[in-house]
């Protein structure tokens, strides 16, 4: 189907579109509001500012395609392949992604508020100033992931991968970041005041300049990390390993 007739059909009030093939479409400033896209193939496909939002694109191949400025709101894209996908300033508040693969997605400037990304892939992702603000992150791979900026203030993180991702001035205040693996990840400036990092792992991690006012540190591994003027008021640090470097 080409988008042409894609696009009349769904003037005309079709709304199933299952396993549709639409890969290298023109999509662009589509209204696919409530769509069901369910495995679609829109490999490369043009969506930049189109309407998506409460769209059912479960399963759906996103690879490549161009999603900036896209509006998602509440949008279901569980399972969805959308590798190298760009979602730059995309609006994906309350979305659906979770067991989503968005390796090396671009999602800077995406809101992200309350988006439900439990298990989903994101590694070597770029999410700088992206806003996740009560996002669901339980057990997320963000290894190598730019965050710079983000907003991830009271988030559910429970053992997230953020191994050598690049935090540094990102909010995490109030995050819930037990058994969350952050190791060697670059936290310079963030703000981790009431988060709880209780059994994290923050081996070799910087925190240069950060903020762990009142935050739970206890049964944390901080072997190695770099607490560089670092605020402390009211931490717990009841630590399993403890060997800082300055």
């Amino acid at each position: 189907m080409d988008a042409n007739e894609f696009r009349s059909r769904y003037a005309a009030g079709e709304r199933s579109f299952q396993n549709v093939d639409l890969r290298d479409a023109d999509l662009r400033d589509a209204d696919l509001r409530d769509a069901d896209l369910r495995g679609a193939d829109l490999m490369g496909a043009d969506l930049r500012n189109a309407d998506l939002s409460d769209a059912n694109l479960r399963d759906a191949k996103l690879i490549g395609a161009d999603l900036s400025k896209a509006d998602l709101i509440i949008a279901t894209l569980s399972n969805a392949d959308l590798r190298d996908a760009n979602l730059k300033d995309a609006n994906l508040i309350g979305s659906k992604l979770g067991v989503a693969n968005l390796r090396y997605a671009n999602l800077n400037g995406a809101n992200l508020s309350g988006a439900e990304l439990s298990c989903a892939d994101m590694s070597h992702s770029s999410l700088m100033i992206a806003y996740l603000s009560g996002a669901n992150l339980i057990k997320a791979n963000l290894s190598d992931a730019d965050l710079t900026g983000a907003n991830l203030s009271i988030t559910n993180m429970i053992g997230v991968n953020l191994t050598n991702a690049n935090l540094s001035g990102v909010n995490l205040s109030g995050a819930n970041l037990i058994e969350a693996n952050l190791t060697q990840a670059k936290l310079n400036g963030a703000n981790l005041g009431r988060s709880n990092l209780a059994y994290a792992k923050l081996t070799a991690a910087i925190l240069k300049n950060a903020d762990l006012s009142d935050a739970n540190l206890a049964g944390t591994d901080l072997t190695n990390v770099q607490l560089d003027s670092t605020k402390l008021e009211g931490t717990i640090l009841e630590v399993t390993s403890l060997n800082l470097v300055e």
